[in-house]
């Protein structure tokens, strides 16, 4: 009995632990941006692909304490009801792609053998707890790491092979349901296909409802294999509808396209606009409009270099975006500290993290909720192929990052008279340069330092005495 209270009281710490606050919210003072336990935060991470959750083999707890350890603030997983086989896009130790009998999903096993990757088909009317179990402390241990989880409802099934491993395709299942093609699956036309689907969505919401480092995102990709937007729609509802019941409210995203499209018709219940490849960022500059958090979660097929991966990020950015998570295929089962070799279509490794680290310590250091994108700060001075992205508080502070040259530039800024503080940092090491100049107002050349490809800097009022005694920044 002792030792059994003892568990109790530990569960309920656990608990206690991630619901010490509301679940991570729009910035009531500047929508493009989130506020986290009373913070104002840009979700900048690398993480996984996918599978931490629905596969067994895949250790959590080590990646989780490896994302916190290396400063990222996010990760985006799946929930079982879409798996990949193995060699899917080419990648190599791909976590969604769980070994024979080794998927985890919503769903318990029946007593009929059959399932196309070994062990019992699935009975789509009982649900796995060990499952949920494992769903539910994945995001209590995450939440104690620092991190939060953009928990992914749904997935498109790319090709056929896909559907084939799908528990909600009726080959798969001992209820005879989803006897469709693939691009039938997403659409509102199946009655109990879409049944099973709202079922499940409505279990997963309320299985979470007490964490707040969580927000939904409706289906992964939509775009592809047939997804409608009524569909799309049906399912925010079901989300929104579900947590009206319980009394709470996490945000919603949906994935609106590869690169950018603009937004014509936004669903007023999705707080945040995700887009994949979005590079150049026009996709926040087509929607930053909008007052919504415009993402860039999913990265790939530029090559395993970090460079072009961290010009996205660091584009995206200070172009205005919220959020920006790159899939890292260093995470893998048995490398869970996201060290493994990488055979795929993309990069990642602990290097491209500290990139990341250095981003986000840059951003992190305004008072970026008080700026908006402005590339009119910079007049002149890079070559003609390469660009400048700046936020900017007017008359206060100027985040600026340039890319496509090498250096020394000597870069030319608008700047209100008076006095500055300009701090060149490097992208690649977050080595910075420094230096105080008094204005007259108008065009000011910065020489930048020595370096190649890009480089970010910060200009800034000094800080008055009263606010460095204060800790302010100034920024």
């Amino acid at each position: 009995m002792k030792h059994r209270h003892l568990i109790e009281l530990m569960m309920v710490w656990v608990w206690a632990a991630s619901v010490a606050a509301e679940p991570i919210a729009l910035h009531p003072d500047n929508g493009h941006y989130l506020v986290w336990r009373g913070k104002p935060v840009v979700l900048i991470t690398s993480g996984e692909h996918y599978g931490a959750v629905l596969n067994s083999d895949f250790d959590y707890v080590r990646y989780l304490k490896t994302l916190q350890a290396e400063g990222m603030m996010l990760t985006r997983t799946f929930t079982g009801a879409y798996c990949e086989p193995p060699g899917a896009f080419n990648i190599v130790n791909n976590t969604l792609a769980p070994a024979k009998e080794r998927l985890i999903c919503p769903w318990a096993r029946s007593d009929t053998p059959g399932y196309a990757n070994g062990g019992n088909k699935f009975d789509l009317t009982r649900w796995d707890e060990r499952y949920f179990q494992r769903l539910r402390d994945f995001v209590a241990t995450a939440a104690r790491h620092d991190v939060i989880v953009e928990l992914v409802l749904f997935c498109p099934f790319y090709k056929d092979d896909m559907w084939h491993l799908s528990p909600m395709n009726a080959r798969n299942n001992v209820n005879g349901i989803g006897d469709v093609g693939r691009e039938e699956v997403y659409t509102l036309r199946n009655a109990a296909l879409q049944g099973v689907q709202d079922t499940m969505a409505r279990k997963i919401v309320t299985e979470l409802k007490d964490f707040d480092n969580l927000y939904y995102e409706i289906c992964n990709e939509p775009y592809f294999g047939g997804v409608t937007l009524d569909w799309q729609a049906h399912i925010a509802g079901v989300i929104v509808e579900t947590e009206k019941a319980l009394g709470v409210r996490h945000l919603i995203a949906q994935n609106i396209a590869n690169k950018t499209q603009t937004i014509t018709n936004p669903d007023p219940r999705v707080s945040i606009f995700n887009f994949h490849y979005a590079k150049p960022p026009t996709a926040v500059t087509d929607n930053y409009g909008l007052n919504r958090v415009i993402g860039d979660d999913e990265t790939g097929f530029a090559g395993s270099a970090d460079e072009p991966y961290r010009i996205e990020a660091w584009n995206f950015i200070l172009a205005g975006g919220g959020i920006f998570n790159h899939l890292d295929y260093s995470f893998q089962v048995g490398h869970e500290d996201g060290r493994g070799t990488i055979k795929a279509p993309g990069g990642g490794g602990p290097t491209f993290r500290e990139q990341m680290r250095i981003l986000k310590r840059f951003i992190h250091g305004f008072n970026f909720v008080a700026m908006r994108p402005d590339r009119s700060v910079v007049v002149g001075g890079l070559p003609e192929k390469a660009s400048a992205y700046a936020l900017a508080r007017t008359g206060r502070a100027y985040a600026i990052y340039a890319s496509g040259c090498d250096g020394p530039v000597d870069l030319v800024v608008s700047l209100p008279p008076g006095s500055w503080r300009a701090v060149w940092v490097d992208t690649k090491s977050g080595q910075t340069t420094a230096e105080r100049f008094t204005h007259d107002g108008g065009g000011k050349t910065l020489r930048s330092p020595t370096f190649k490809t890009d480089i970010a800097l910060q200009i800034r009022r000094p800080a008055r005495r009263a606010a460095a005694r204060s800790g302010g920044t100034g920024g």
